[in-house]
C-alpha cells in the first residue's frame, strides 16, 4: 500500500472514531435530558398528577375511619362528619389531595381540567364544611386527638399553599379553612409540651414529620407561638441523637424514613453551622459514603406494602432539602434521583391503594427537587 493511501485510510479511521464518539456524547446527552424531563415538573406531568386527586376528593367510598363510637350518634357516613374532606379513601389523605390540586393550579394555571378541580375546591372548602370539620374535633374525648400529628401537618401545608397564593379564590378559600388552621394550631400548641419522647417510626405517627409541615406553615404565616414550641420541643427530642442507625431502614409499611425526617426539621429550626455540626455527629456518612436503596414493592394493591413507594418520594424530598445546604451533595443528589424515578411512574397503576395518595408524595418531591434546582 502506498504510503499516501495508507495516511489517508488512518485520517477516515480517525474521523470516523471521532464522529462515533460525537453520536455516543448526543445520544448520552439527550438520554439524560429524557430522564431529566421524565422526572421535572412541567405541564405535562402536572396534568397526569391532578388526574389521582381529582379522582378521588369527591369519592365517598371506600373509606378508612379514625372515628372512635362513643353512641349510637356518631355512626354517620364520613361525609356528614367530614363535609370538606371525606374522599380519598382517608381524612388527611383527602387533605393532601386538596393539597396537590392547589399546589398544581397555582404553578400551572393553564392546567387541563382547571376549571373542574376549581369547581370542586369551591364545593368542598366552604365555610359551612370546615366549621363542621372543627365541630369533629370537639365531637368528644376520643376525637380530640383525631390525626395527630400527620393529618395536622398537611392541613397546615394546606392553608400554607392557600396563604402564598395570590389569587380571588385561593383568598377565599384561605379565609374558610383559617378557623381549622387556627384549631389545629392551637392542639399543637397543647399537645407538645406533654410529648416526653418524641415517636421514631415510619408511619403517620412520626414526631419529625409532624413538626417539619408544621413548622413550615408557622414560619410563612408568621405564628409565632408554634414556632417557637416546634423550635424547643425539636431541640429537645433530637438534639443530642447521635449515629441514626439508616442501615435499619425501612421497615416493611413504612413511608417515611425516621432518620430523614429527624434531618428535615432540625435542618429547619437550626442555623447552618450548627445543623452542619449536629449533622456530622447524627449521620456522618451522609455527606460522604451513604448507600441506600429504593425501598421495593412487590405488590402495589396491597396498602401497606405500597407504602414504601411513598418511602421512596418523601426520602427523595428530604435529600434534596437537604442537600441544599451541603457543599458537596452530588451523591446526596444521586440517591434522591434513584428514589424518585423508582417510584414516579408506577403510582398512576389503577389500584385504589396507592393511586388515592402517593400523588401528593411523589408530587412533594419534585417540589423539593425543584427548588434545589433554582
Amino acid at each position: 500500500m502506498r504510503k499516501s493511501n495508507y495516511i489517508l485510510l488512518c485520517l477516515c479511521f480517525i474521523m470516523a472514531c471521532k464522529s462515533n464518539q460525537q453520536n455516543n456524547k448526543e445520544e448520552s446527552i439527550d438520554n439524560e435530558a429524557k430522564k431529566e424531563s421524565a422526572t421535572s415538573l412541567n405541564k405535562d406531568s402536572a396534568e397526569k398528577l391532578i388526574e389521582l386527586p381529582l379522582k378521588c376528593i369527591t369519592n365517598q367510598m371506600p373509606y378508612k375511619s379514625g372515628l372512635v363510637i362513643s353512641s349510637k350518634e356518631d355512626l354517620q357516613l364520613p361525609i356528614e362528619h367530614h363535609p370538606a374532606f371525606y374522599g380519598c379513601f382517608d381524612w388527611h389523605s383527602a387533605v393532601h389531595g386538596h393539597w396537590s390540586i392547589i399546589y398544581l393550579l397555582k404553578n400551572f394555571p393553564e392546567i387541563r381540567n382547571a376549571d373542574k378541580a376549581i369547581k370542586l375546591l369551591d364545593q368542598n372548602l366552604t365555610e359551612e364544611n370546615i366549621l363542621k370539620e372543627i365541630e369533629y374535633f370537639k365531637l368528644n374525648k376520643y376525637t380530640k386527638s383525631f390525626e395527630r400529628t400527620y393529618g395536622w401537618a398537611w392541613l397546615l401545608k394546606l392553608g400554607e399553599e392557600l396563604y402564598t397564593w395570590e389569587d380571588p379564590n385561593s383568598k377565599k378559600w384561605y379565609k374558610n379553612i383559617k378557623p381549622l388552621c387556627d384549631e389545629i394550631s392551637k392542639k399543637y400548641i397543647e399537645y407538645l409540651p406533654k410529648l416526653v419522647y418524641p415517636i421514631r417510626v415510619g408511619e403517620h405517627s412520626n414526631t419529625a414529620f409532624g413538626l417539619s409541615f408544621a413548622y413550615d406553615y408557622a414560619v410563612t404565616t408568621n405564628d409565632i407561638d408554634l414556632k417557637e414550641i416546634i423550635e424547643s420541643r425539636a431541640k429537645d427530642f433530637y438534639l443530642k441523637d447521635e449515629g441514626c442507625p439508616i442501615n435499619w431502614e425501612p421497615s416493611g409499611y413504612d413511608f417515611l424514613s425516621p432518620c430523614l425526617q429527624e434531618i428535615d426539621i432540625m435542618r429547619k429550626v437550626l442555623d447552618k453551622k450548627t445543623f452542619i455540626h449536629w449533622l456530622d455527629t447524627f449521620l456522618p456518612k451522609l455527606n460522604k459514603d451513604l448507600h441506600l436503596k429504593p425501598g421495593e414493592v412487590k405488590d402495589r394493591s396491597d396498602g401497606k406494602l405500597v407504602h414504601l413507594d411513598g418511602l421512596n418520594f418523601s426520602r427523595a424530598w428530604s435529600l434534596y432539602s437537604v442537600a441544599k445546604v451541603l457543599d458537596n451533595n452530588d451523591n446526596v443528589v444521586r440517591i434522591a434521583d434513584e428514589h424518585l424515578e423508582y417510584s414516579l411512574n408506577k403510582i398512576a397503576d389503577g389500584d385504589y391503594s396507592g393511586e388515592h395518595w402517593l400523588a401528593s408524595f411523589a408530587l412533594y418531591a419534585l417540589k423539593s427537587k425543584q427548588e434545589l434546582l433554582k
